[in-house]
């Protein structure tokens, strides 16, 4: 999977690029446009017939459902600007709160964000952020006064086939809008870290066909009330093709988790409860004899933590979990998101020749 912020100094080559298939495209209009002449008989006979009234209207009442939807919410939606990336961000209050994702103030504390009914750029700061999750919390220095904040739905009224709107800055282009449906619900992604190495594996997220680009990242994900449901986070990128973008296969942050994270790090200045399930190690990922992986060796143990209660030690290469083979640290991720803290499972692991299950309480993600 890839992120979709976006470096700041490319969005303006591919504005140029957007603009010259733009001129191309008008100048074919005018050129048809220009011909002075009467349709022939053929072309006239292959005319679409007339659309029903009733039809007419139903679009026009969605064209208006959508434009009202956009006019509601498209202020509430911000671009963000570090040294290093762009990425987008939602106003959740109006004492400047803006939450977005992790991957997009990266290692930055303080940035510059743009509203969508503004050029002017305003100075904010890192509250704090929470990669295990992906989501983090800015504040505007100085708060514009009309500062709207969006409205956010609960995760478990989405359905699958409902239409959604992506709102965000893709590729830098600031207060744009894609439209999709809801494709799945109850997706757990694991995304790409740096270097390409294991990332944070998110659990529950929206699909959607809603084009996801880079730049989006953070940005709202909204049904038709006018509600944000997500937060845009992953496209899809397909290998085979060189890891391009899989079109229409992107993946959004549910609002519970959102609204969760980010009352959490306004109130306290940190997550105190994740709701994530943790085994309370460091680990990394072990080879066998023929370089694959094989499980996800114990380099350090957090003391009291549920590994250290159950008896692991440094050293133990642990390869199973609740049932789940274990050969990565994104397989143990994605193994242990699926259970919650205080969830009992065995786990099997390697010490030296000999092999050991033992039952551990998980404890929390922190």
């Amino acid at each position: 999977m890839r992120d979709t912020k976006q470096n700041p100094r490319r969005p303006m080559a591919a504005l140029r690029a957007a603009a010259l298939l733009l001129a191309v495209a008008c100048c074919g209009g005018v050129t048809a446009g220009c011909t002075g002449g009467s349709p022939s008989p053929s072309a006239a006979s292959s005319a679409p017939a007339p659309v029903a009234a009733s039809e007419a209207a139903g679009a026009r009442d969605l064209e208006r459902a959508y434009q009202q939807v956009v006019k509601a919410v498209l202020p509430s939606v911000v671009q963000i600007n570090t040294s290093e990336a762009l990425g987008s961000g939602i106003v959740y209050d109006t004492k400047g709160h803006i939450v977005t994702n992790a991957h997009v103030v990266g290692s930055a504390d303080t940035f510059e964000v743009t509203l969508a009914n503004s050029d002017t750029p305003h100075k904010g700061r890192l509250v704090s952020s929470f990669p295990e999750q992906d989501l983090a919390v800015i504040e505007l220095d100085d708060p514009p006064s009309g500062l709207r904040a969006a409205s956010f739905g609960r995760s478990r009224d989405v359905q699958v086939g409902q239409i959604v709107l992506a709102m965000g800055s893709p590729l830098g282009l600031n207060s744009s809008v894609t439209q999709g449906i809801v494709s799945a619900v109850d997706r757990t992604v694991s995304e790409s870290g740096n270097g390409g190495g294991a990332g944070a594996t998110l659990a529950d997220l929206v699909q959607t066909s809603a084009p996801i680009n880079p730049g989006n990242s953070g940005g709202a994900l909204v049904n038709l009330s006018g509600q944000v449901i997500g937060i845009p986070t992953l496209a899809a990128v397909n290998p085979t093709m060189g890891d391009s973008s899989a079109p229409g296969i992107g993946f959004a942050i549910p609002s519970a988790t959102v609204t969760r994270i980010a009352d959490q790090i306004i109130k306290h200045g940190k997550v105190v409860d994740s709701g994530r399930a943790a085994l309370g190690i460091t680990g990394r990922t072990v080879l066998d004899e023929n370089f694959q992986p094989a499980g996800v060796g114990v380099v350090e143990v957090t003391g009291g933590g549920a590994a250290d209660k159950a008896g692991i030690k440094p050293g133990d290469v642990i390869t199973d979990v609740g049932g789940a083979d274990i050969t990565t640290l994104q397989s143990l991720s994605e193994a242990l998101v699926q259970h919650a803290p205080g969830d009992t499972v065995d786990v099997t692991y390697q010490r030296g020749s000999s092999e050991k299950t033992v039952k551990v309480t998980l404890g929390q993600l922190r």
